[in-house]
């Protein structure tokens, strides 16, 4: 009988990847949504939990609207923070491995080499802070996880900068893109099969040598400018726009919420203890490109 997955929140962009046909390791995914399994609903963790009886959970849902989160705080810390504690502490007493994903947000961005795993932390918005103190329940509490940081996701359908630029360059007026702030693009079908490959290897082993924190994007590193030029030539493809574009700096394009300058992941560990390879993130950006096959077809179908 194959292994039995419980993935908490489906409409996430890697959520929705890992349940694409791609996926062929043959574990048993049972994908749930907040309306099934709630976050800040402790009974409704504990009763889905029990439900599936999952030899592995995945949690893939968070509150991830940033500039939101500066005035949505409460939720947001009931989502990324309480949730998580809940769930570790279900998980551990149970015996289950819990695989939980936060984000490059929980770094300030101050540094000017990839950041590892044991670098220090410091947010600088709530988004950041929330997703840190999940991170630090799952490790104090669940002795079986494995924290999988991730940055700058985006796919092929859903909310994101790939889309919304996409969407922008239609309206014909020239864009303005921050080129100061730096990060790695990452496509959630590669995230996806990675982080099937590493719930293989957790079900598949006894050893207590995975447990940690790790990073997970493509590799490679752009800024959002960088990112946004590339966009527009795997578009051009398409017969897609090509609109004017400058380079702003972030004083220029002010948010709610602060956003890291660099805040590029070293995925070292990921590589040697799970025998992971990440593709380059511009053949990643390409391949989704492809997939989407321009944004006047997904548009034509409602993707935005």
């Amino acid at each position: 009988m194959s292994k039995r997955v419980l993935v908490i929140g489906k409409s996430g962009q890697v959520a929705q990847a890992l349940s694409r046909g791609s996926i062929k390791s043959g574990l048993a995914y049972r994908f749930v949504g907040r309306n099934e399994v709630d976050l800040t609903d402790p009974v409704s963790l504990k009763s889905g939990v029990e439900r599936v009886n999952p030899h592995l959970v995945i949690n893939a849902a968070a509150y991830t609207t940033v500039d939101k989160a500066e005035t949505e705080s409460t939720e947001a810390y009931a989502v990324n923070a309480d949730g998580p504690r809940e769930l570790a502490l279900i998980c551990a007493d149970r015996d289950i491995p819990l695989i939980h994903l936060s984000t490059d947000y929980v770094f300030d961005g101050t540094k000017r080499a990839p950041y590892l795993p044991s670098d220090v932390t410091n947010p600088i918005n709530v988004y950041g802070m929330s997703k840190l103190m999940g991170e630090k329940a799952v490790r104090d509490l669940s002795a079986k996880h494995v924290i999988l940081r991730l940055a700058w996701v985006y796919s092929d359908r859903g909310r994101n900068f790939v889309n919304t630029i996409l969407r922008l360059a239609k309206a014909g007026s020239e864009l303005r893109v921050v080129d100061d702030q730096f990060g790695q693009p990452s496509y959630a079908v590669d995230i996806a099969m990675a982080i099937d490959k590493v719930s293989t290897r957790l079900l598949l082993s006894s050893s207590d040598y995975y447990w940690g924190t790790y990073h997970l994007t493509n590799a490679g590193q752009t800024s959002w400018f960088g990112f946004a030029q590339e966009i527009f030539e795997a578009g051009s493809r398409f017969g897609e726009p090509q609109p004017l574009i400058a380079p702003v700096g972030t004083a220029s394009y002010p948010t709610p919420a602060r956003r890291p300058m660099y805040s590029v992941l070293d995925m070292t560990s990921t590589a040697e203890r799970f025998d992971i390879s990440m593709p380059d993130w511009r053949d990643a950006l390409g391949r989704c490109i492809t997939v989407m096959g321009g944004s006047a077809f997904r548009l034509q179908r409602g993707a935005f």
